[in-house]
């Protein structure tokens, strides 16, 4: 086996994962054409035309860019998105789009209660106040009692539910094709959209991008006066400014994101609210997430490429 495989994963740009290795030792090329940074249009196009595999970060890749790409065999995603992949413009071309699944679905189901227990409790807040000089105790909320809604209910979502029942949490999930067969031991139930964003103290979302974003104004004024938003999905998903408004308002208490339009984003009023927590997109980045992907990304990379069944 021979060719270029090009690695683009900010998570990897040091190389030296064994996975990785196993490239090298079935004969291909390892690169990393943009270590630490999601490559640009232009450099995706100056770099892709020589590689027979793709081992992809979130970075857009568009018809244009697989356009160019006559020797590309696979795409691998070191993570479960592919709306930033022109797919049909892949299957056009031959290109096959693998993905892995599930590796980092407890980093990111973690991540998402530790914005939730750090929003409620006020701790960026309060951290930065005291290391300014300030001594600043502002009165938090206990989640023990109330109700978490969980939008999207895979296997992110089943375990942001899981951990919620543990916290002592109610859950109340919405899926667009809700599973039966999972019902965890606790006050759990599937219900509607509308009625979750009316139960929930706590909203977090675990669903893919949608045609229009799916807390807007309309479904801010649904939600229960004074809830918790927490975005570690896509950030389509969220009407930035109608969100903005709520937290003003006091419909919102406090929202948190690990997911940006651009990333890293443009500086932002936003950003700053001071009932804002941002994160650099880091949900799936831990150690046993970035190992977990690696592996299923190089795992597809070999299967596809030595047409194994």
């Amino acid at each position: 086996m021979t060719g270029r495989i090009a690695v683009t994963p900010r998570a990897l740009s040091r190389g030296g994962h064994l996975a990785l290795a196993a490239l090298e030792t079935a004969g291909y090329e390892v690169f990393f054409p943009t270590p630490g940074r999601q490559p640009t249009l232009e450099e995706q196009l100056r770099f892709l035309p020589s590689c027979v595999g793709y081992l992809a970060g979130v970075e857009p890749i568009s018809r244009e860019v697989l356009s160019t790409a006559r020797v590309l065999k696979v795409i691998s995603r070191n993570g479960v998105g592919t709306d930033a992949i022109d797919l049909d413009a892949a299957a056009e071309f031959g290109i096959a789009v693998e993905t892995a699944a599930g590796a980092n679905a407890q980093g990111v189901a973690e991540h998402a209660v530790t914005l939730m227990l750090a929003g409620l409790r006020h701790i960026p807040a309060q951290d930065a106040a005291l290391k300014a000089g300030r001594w600043q105790r502002l009165e938090g909320r206990e989640v023990a009692g109330r109700t978490l809604g969980v939008i999207g209910c895979g296997q992110i979502g089943r375990r942001v539910a899981r951990l919620g029942l543990g916290l002592g949490l109610s859950v109340r999930a919405f899926d667009a094709v809700p599973d039966p067969s999972f019902a965890p031991a606790g006050d759990f139930s599937f219900t509607s959209l509308e009625d979750l964003l009316a139960q929930a103290d706590v909203v977090t979302l675990h669903c893919p991008p949608t045609a229009h974003p799916l807390i807007d104004k309309q479904a801010l004024t649904t939600m229960k006066p004074g809830a918790y938003l927490i975005n570690t999905a896509r950030s389509a998903l969220v009407d930035d400014e109608a969100v903005g408004q709520a937290l003003d308002n006091g419909t919102l208490v406090g929202y948190a994101t690990d997911v940006f339009d651009r990333e890293p984003p443009d500086p932002r009023e936003f950003h700053q609210h001071p009932r804002v927590i941002t994160t650099p997109h880091i949900g799936g980045y831990t150690k046993e997430s970035v190992e977990r992907a690696t592996r299923a990304a190089v795992e597809n990379l070999l299967r596809v490429l030595s047409a194994r069944p």
